[in-house]
């Protein structure tokens, strides 16, 4: 997703005067951003699929004790 984000920040620093003087910032702050939320999606996605899991554990558990 942040695929973009990262390829404009490796072109900028291509040019070194852009890199040294501080030209690339703004493509690495929008990187940044695109990365901080894939991570909290990330984390969201995985909280979830753990939630489910603890359900059917529990249920599997309270099944096999009942028998």
């Amino acid at each position: 997703v942040c695929k973009d984000f990262i390829q404009a920040l490796e072109d900028c620093h291509l040019s070194t005067f852009a890199r040294l003087t501080g030209g690339c910032n703004k493509y690495k702050d929008a990187m940044n951003v695109c990365l901080h939320k894939e991570s909290v999606d990330r984390s969201a996605r995985n909280r979830e699929n753990a939630k489910e899991r603890k359900a059917k554990r529990e249920e599997a558990t309270k099944a096999f004790l009942e028998d």
